[in-house]
Formats: C-alpha cells, sequence, structure tokens
C-alpha cells in the first residue's frame, strides 16, 4: 500500500515559511555531497514552518537537481530535491520550488532565438522573450517534472516580472505590428507609440504567465503558483490570471520601509499573500553576507504580520545545496515571535482610515521599463503619514471604484497622470463630503480649478523651507508659485531662504469641494521625504491631515516611532503598534541587535461604545482605560517590537 503522509496546508492556509537558495552555476560539481534527510529534520524542528520553499532553477538557468528536461547542474553526488520532498512530505510540511523564470542564461545561450533583443539589436543579456518557445519547450515541461517526478507542492518563479525588459526580438515586433497596427516600433521614450509598446511588452508578459499557470492548473489542480512580485508593487494592476498567491521578497536592505510599503501594495488585492525577508544584510553588490539578528528579523517580520500577511524568510544554500543550520537557530526565535501573533494577526482585514493612491495608469505611464519598484514619492509619503501615527492602506483605482465613501481621507501623492474617469470619482466623492489631499505640482495640475488656483508659474526645482510652528524644515525639491482664488486658503509658508523674515510663498491650501474639500501641497513632498526626512516636513504633512481628517478611529501620542495598522479579526478591533526606532534605514548599519523600547505611549481610541476589555497581545496583558463621550483612553506598555492591542 501506498504510504500514508500527513496532511499539507496549502499557501491559502500557510503562514510562516524559510526560503532557500543557491542558483547553481558551473561551481555545483557536486551537489548533495553534505545534504542528508537529518539536515532538513533540522530545519523543521527548529523553525516548525508551514512551507519550505528551496532550490530548483535559479537565474543562471542550470538545475540543482538531476533534471531530464532542462540543463542540470554539472555534477550530483546525490538527487538533493528527492531528500527535501521525502521529508517535508514524512513531516507534514509542504515543498515549493525556486524557479527562474524570464531571467534564464543558459536557454538564452543554448537559443539566442530565445532571447529578448535591447534596443540596439543586441540579444543574450539573460532575459527571454516572453512571446517566445521558452515557456512552452522548457518552463512547462519542467515544471510538470517537478510536479509529477517528485511530488512538489508548487512554484514561486522567481526572475520574472522584474526581469522583463522591452524587447525587440523579431517575434515580439512582428506580434506588435499585427496586433496595434503601428509599423514605426519606437525605441526611446521619447518617440510616438513607446507607452504603447511598453503597454505591449506588458500583456505579453500576462500572457507567458497565464500560459504556464494554466498549464499547471489543467495539469494538476493541486499544484499552486505564483510569479514573484506580479501584482504587487512591481505591477499594480488587477489580479487577472489564476495565481494561487501573491508573494516577494523585499529589499535586505532599508528593509522596514520596503515591507512597510509593500506589504500595502499586496494586502488589498484579494489574494493570498506573504513577504520574504532577506535573512542577512550586505554592503552594495558585495557578497560578503551578513546573518541579520533576531530582533532585526523579528520587527521585519512584525510589519507584515501588522497587515495580515503571511511572513518567510530567506537564507542562503552552500554550493553542494546544504544549509547553514546555525542560521536555523536564528529563525526559530523568530518563528516563535510570528506564531505568538499569528491569531491576532493572520488574513487580518484593514479598518478604512487614509487611502493613498498607487495609481496604476500613472505608474505605466511614466515608468521607463515594463515592470518594476514603486515611486519614491509614494514610499516618501507612505513613511511621513506613518510617522505621524496615521493607519494607512496603499489603494490603485480598481480598489477605491465604487467604495471611495469608505475612507475619510484620500491622498494622491505627485501623481502627474490619472484618467479622467479617476478624477471624476475622485471630486464626485468629495462634493459627496470626502476629503482630498493631493501633493505635488503635478498632481494639482490635475485639480487645479477645484483646488480654486487662479494661476501658476512654472515648478522650480530649488532649495525651499517648509514653515511649520515657527520652525523651518528644508528640502531640495520642486516647488511651485500660485495664486489662490476666493474659493481657497492658504495653508503654510514655504521660505526661499533658512530665514524666517525671509520670502515666502505659499506652501499648500485648502478649498471647500462641494460637501467635502480638497487641499493641495504645492510642492513635491514624498520623493524627497524618502531621502531626506526631516520632523518639521514630517509635522507640516500631518498638520494638513488632521485639518482634512481630525478624527481617526485611533490616535496614538508619545512617539512619532510607531507603526499604526488599524484591522479587524474575529469580529474585534485589533490595533497593531510596530516599534520603528532605531537605525533601521542606515546603510552604515548592516546589522543592528537592539531596538530601543518606546515607553510612555497612549492611546484614544474612538468607539461608538464602552468596551468590556482592552488587552495588549500576545500575553493576554488586560489594560485599564477610562471611556468617556465616545472616547476610550489607554495608557500602554512599554512597546518592545510589536503588540497589538484587542478591543472586545
Amino acid at each position: 500500500m501506498p504510504r500514508k503522509y500527513p496532511a499539507r496546508l496549502r499557501r491559502s492556509e500557510s503562514f510562516l515559511g524559510v526560503h532557500f537558495d543557491f542558483h547553481a552555476s558551473d561551481d555545483c560539481t557536486e551537489v548533495g555531497k553534505t545534504v542528508t534527510p537529518r539536515m532538513i529534520e533540522a530545519i523543521i524542528d527548529a523553525v516548525g514552518p508551514d512551507y519550505l520553499q528551496t532550490d530548483c532553477k535559479g537565474h543562471r538557468g542550470l538545475s540543482s537537481y538531476p533534471t531530464k528536461v532542462g540543463a542540470p547542474a554539472p555534477g550530483f553526488v546525490k538527487d538533493t530535491l528527492r531528500i527535501w520532498r521525502d521529508v517535508t512530505a514524512r513531516r507534514g510540511v509542504a515543498l515549493f520550488m525556486h524557479y527562474s523564470g524570464v531571467w534564464d542564461t543558459e536557454m538564452v545561450r543554448r537559443h539566442p532565438n530565445w532571447a529578448r533583443v535591447d534596443e540596439a539589436g543586441k540579444a543574450g543579456d539573460d532575459s527571454t522573450c516572453v512571446f517566445g518557445p521558452y515557456v512552452d519547450e522548457l518552463m512547462i515541461p519542467q515544471l510538470k517534472e517537478l510536479c509529477d517526478v517528485y511530488g512538489v507542492d508548487g512554484v514561486w518563479v522567481d526572475g520574472d516580472c522584474w526581469a522583463v525588459k522591452p524587447d525587440y526580438n523579431p517575434l515580439t515586433l512582428e506580434k506588435f505590428r499585427a496586433e496595434t497596427g503601428i509599423q514605426n516600433v519606437p525605441h526611446t521614450k521619447d518617440e510616438p507609440h513607446y507607452h504603447e509598446f511598453l503597454q505591449f511588452n506588458r500583456e505579453g508578459f500576462r500572457r507567458y504567465v497565464r500560459r504556464y499557470v494554466d498549464a499547471m492548473h489543467a495539469h494538476n489542480k493541486d499544484f499552486q503558483v505564483a510569479s514573484n512580485w506580479a501584482f504587487t508593487s512591481f505591477m499594480p494592476e488587477p489580479v487577472s490570471i489564476g495565481v494561487d498567491f501573491i508573494s516577494g521578497d523585499y529589499a535586505p536592505s532599508d528593509a522596514v520601509n520596503s515591507a512597510r510599503y509593500e506589504g500595502r501594495c499586496m494586502a488589498p488585492q484579494g489574494k493570498p499573500w506573504d513577504l520574504m525577508a532577506w535573512g542577512f544584510s550586505r554592503k552594495g553588490r558585495e557578497n560578503c553576507y551578513v546573518t541579520k539578528s533576531v530582533p532585526q528579523l523579528q520587527r521585519e517580520a512584525a510589519v507584515v504580520l501588522a497587515l495580515g500577511g503571511g511572513f518567510q524568510a530567506y537564507f542562503t544554500q552552500n554550493r553542494d545545496g546544504s544549509v547553514n543550520l546555525w542560521q536555523m537557530e536564528v529563525m526559530g526565535e523568530v518563528a516563535r515571535f510570528c506564531r505568538a501573533r499569528q491569531k491576532f494577526c493572520h488574513q487580518a482585514v484593514a479598518v478604512p482610515q487614509i487611502a493613498l493612491l498607487n495609481s496604476t495608469a500613472g505608474f505605466y505611464r511614466h515608468k521607463p521599463s515594463p515592470f518594476g519598484g514603486g515611486p519614491a514619492a509614494v514610499r516618501g509619503t507612505l513613511q511621513a503619514l506613518l510617522a505621524g501615527g496615521q493607519s494607512v492602506e496603499i489603494l490603485n483605482e480598481h480598489h477605491l471604484r465604487g467604495r471611495m465613501d469608505e475612507y475619510p481621507l484620500i491622498v494622491v501623492p505627485e501623481w502627474e497622470h490619472l484618467e479622467k474617469p479617476f478624477i471624476d470619482e475622485l471630486l464626485a466623492y468629495a462634493n459627496r463630503g470626502g476629503k482630498l489631499l493631493i501633493v505635488g505640482p503635478g498632481a494639482t495640475a490635475l485639480f487645479a480649478e477645484p483646488l480654486g488656483i487662479a494661476s501658476a508659474e512654472a515648478p522650480e526645482s530649488r532649495d525651499c523651507w517648509v514653515e511649520h510652528e515657527g520652525r523651518l524644515g528644508g528640502m531640495v525639491t520642486r516647488c511651485q508659485k500660485v495664486t489662490l482664488g476666493g474659493k481657497a486658503k492658504a495653508f503654510g509658508k514655504l521660505y526661499l531662504s533658512n530665514n524666517i523674515s525671509g520670502k515666502t510663498q505659499i506652501a499648500a491650501s485648502i478649498a471647500r469641494c462641494g460637501k467635502g474639500r480638497i487641499a493641495g501641497v504645492h510642492f513635491d513632498f514624498g520623493e524627497r521625504f524618502s531621502q531626506a526626512a526631516t520632523p518639521v516636513t514630517r509635522d507640516f504633512l500631518n498638520a494638513m491631515v488632521r485639518e482634512l481628517f481630525p478624527e481617526p478611529i485611533v490616535e496614538l501620542s508619545g512617539s512619532h516611532l510607531v507603526d499604526v495598522s488599524v484591522n479587524r479579526i474575529g469580529g474585534k478591533l485589533a490595533i497593531n503598534l510596530v516599534n520603528a526606532a532605531g537605525p533601521h534605514d542606515s546603510d552604515k548599519t548592516l546589522i543592528h541587535d537592539e531596538i530601543p523600547v518606546l515607553h510612555g505611549l497612549e492611546l484614544t481610541l474612538r468607539l461608538p461604545g464602552k468596551p468590556r476589555k482592552i488587552t495588549a497581545q500576545p500575553g493576554n496583558r488586560k489594560l485599564a482605560f477610562k471611556y468617556a463621550a465616545g472616547k476610550a483612553r489607554v495608557k500602554l506598555p512599554p512597546l518592545e517590537i510589536h503588540d497589538v492591542i484587542v478591543v472586545e
């Protein structure tokens, strides 16, 4: 009789995992030499994961198992994938494959006609052509081999959307001309129809992913597929392909800011999602990898957990495919931290407060490549809002259409292109009583009439100083001198020198818009704040937010170093507080092992009735509170890394 193994969680049910890869290359001549079943057992014993992800084909294109379909690594001592599958199946742990998709150096070398061709007509830069035969002749057969021969649970396709570049392969150009009718193919962003050419490349990638996802689901309905970074900040659009989950590996350095942003881009997409921390850091592109500390990884995990996502961490494998087990002791402590919070966080849903627009139309109109990381303007604006204690969701047009009224405030951060129907819907929302905050000269130009801008000079990049409560915060950014009409009122001053008695111009303005209000910031804020934050500029933006949105559900006092995320889980209000103190954004500090504890924090909660109890989780710590006039005031215990305040 076939052996009966424990049931394994599907990715939609999973919360915690560990990722391993080593991108097998020509130096991998003894794959499996020191890999043993006990090694995999030790990982599972130390971490207790729901799933493991391990290498099968990296960017070099050589497979780290003895494939009969693709190009195997030079030498094998053991079939390591068989060991991983046998142990994980016996222990009831799901096994996913790290598989490099579009990026495949070996297949480009062997099949030059499969390669992406650059604008100069040169092929062979590691990326395959998404319109070519690679997906049918290698990728799908190899995924079927992994499914049928090894019985793996699914695949995490790396090097996919972010490896796509504008492609001038003759096959691509033939299809572009035939499908669009455009005969003169543009080669630079300044030529006509370059946007249409990029959009065609994007659609080619969607077809490629849909091809392998649908093929694998038809082959085995239980096989689970994700394309790394598809339908995230790198590809901010509705999920139009039947992927089973969405996932990505956020930046190894400045990881807190990366996770803050990336998690908020994934959370509203309606799919199971997780984010992967790198378990190590490095300086630039140096190959000296340094394993992160337990507190460092716990805090990176906390940012993800606070948004309702699953968490995994990435550790490299040695050149024979073995794992450094001492690192699993680190991951084990991180795992225990996560498990203690799982029932208070996993798959929680955000309570609408502030919506920060990540425009699909604006992203694709100005992005010089088909896909890639999101704009600094959105990241910087998010960081400033979080430093003001705001609970923020990042939403695309497809998330906001038809449900804007759920959000007391919508922020449009420096988008210079929005589609007119969406602008009309934003203004209709404001007319019904909603509040809009439009940031930057490019964005305010789209709303000049409702903002009450009578005239505006051309934006100018220069040194300027924002004033707030008698102090000046300097920045080098693009600002615009505006004259306001009668319905708009100035908000704040922008100084042209670091002199409180010097020349000024209007920093921002607020106008009535039907039953609501619309405000404009007349300088680019977010991109500069992401690189050069100051307390004055932070406080200026949040003062505007308070003017437009004076009564949030949650107000935090006592620190600007706490991320606040207001969620619901199991019918209860769950306020996640993440300690963002310490040098997590410094490129001079690779590893930090101490996060300063925050004391003296207080919460004010606006609630329809007096709560039965308020607790700090994990640990079920009952908190004293005072309730009057619809507000509960709570003094919080010291915040080490992450607490969830649960209101019942």
